[in-house]
């Protein structure tokens, strides 16, 4: 731990002229490393998208190549083992496990941002080193990176026109209505309707708001963390394409959980009536926001959505204010 706090990185400014060079030519593979982890994890669902990061690979290898023969002509054969981490201020990149669950735009947009971190941190590491040499080196080598990010504009170009891309996009899209909306909207709207009953029976039976509170609490809790088992145990995602069950379990789980203590909480409130026609208000919201929700993401005409969901909910609202005064 100890070691941890009084570890001193390198500055750039200390670095000679070889290690400069050593530090972008780990630096090389390590984004050729990266480039090729992406491509593995997309080579599957999204091919043409793969096939531009297999190529970025390539081209980071072959200036890493450049770089080493640049160094054993300089400085001989042995390279000196110094990596980004060892340097303070140089640019960082995400770990494997990090970049793994990032969306397909997420993952194109970092590898732009790689390049463009790289390019503005040689030109600003350039303007502050003195010595004419190192300075050039990082000069050259910014322009190498700003070379890097029209190669990958290039490789997009080539490897996903408008008609590939377009189809790549929309199955993300579908994918990730697959396994956060679809999941998290059954999630809202079970929440949001079956704990109306129990809440506003227990609400009109007792008109006691702590009492209430702890039934409606338990409602949404006990609620959630069934949907969120059911959904992540009925379908493992191999099959339907719908995605990992553990995401799809919490996305319904803490949806769920969400919709039942939306109604919930007002009880909260002292004042019975008060409590009450909050919690009806809320009620009004959470209904409209699913049909809103339906209609947005999964192209349900809004009138028939609210219909459903707003006929749906005052249905069960009116159970258990009847129950509750029986």
């Amino acid at each position: 731990m100890f070691s941890r706090l009084f570890s001193r990185k390198r500055s750039m400014a200390s670095l000679s002229e070889q290690e400069v060079l050593a530090l972008v030519i780990s630096s090389e593979e390590d984004d050729a490393r990266i480039y090729l982890a992406y491509a593995q994890a997309l080579k599957e669902t999204y091919p043409d998208t793969a096939r531009v990061f297999e190529d970025m690979a390539e081209v980071e290898n072959t200036h890493r190549t450049m770089l080493i023969d640049m160094h054993r002509r300089r400085f001989g054969e042995t390279i000196p083992l110094i990596r980004r981490e060892h340097v303070s201020g140089f640019l960082q990149r995400r770990p494997d496990w990090l970049r793994r669950n990032l969306s397909l735009d997420a993952v194109r947009g970092e590898a732009e941002a790689m390049e463009q971190q790289a390019y503005q941190f040689y030109v600003e590491a350039a303007r502050n080193m003195s010595d004419a040499a190192t300075r050039q080196l990082l000069g050259d080598l910014a322009l190498a990176e700003q070379g890097h990010e029209d190669i990958a504009r290039m490789l997009m170009d080539r490897h996903l026109p408008a008609g590939a891309r377009k189809v790549e996009d929309e199955a993300a899209h579908r994918q990730f209505l697959l396994t956060y909306v679809q999941p998290g909207l059954a999630g809202l709207m079970d929440g949001s309707v079956s704990t109306l009953a129990p809440i506003f029976a227990a609400a009109f039976a007792t008109q006691d708001t702590w009492q209430t509170f702890l039934v409606g609490l338990s409602a949404s809790v006990g609620a959630g963390i069934s949907m969120g088992f059911t959904e992540a145990a009925h379908d493992d995602g191999k099959l339907s394409g719908r995605g990992s069950p553990i995401k799809r379990g919490l996305a319904c789980g803490i949806m769920t959980t969400l919709g039942g203590l939306g109604h919930a909480l007002p009880y909260l409130i002292p004042n019975f009536w008060t409590a009450t026609v909050t919690a009806i208000i809320i009620v009004f919201f959470e209904l409209w926001a699913i049909a809103f929700i339906q209609n947005k993401y999964m192209e349900t005409p809004f009138l028939r959505a609210a219909f459903q969901v707003v006929l749906g909910g005052g249905l069960v609202l009116a159970a258990g204010v009847l129950i509750g005064n029986a």
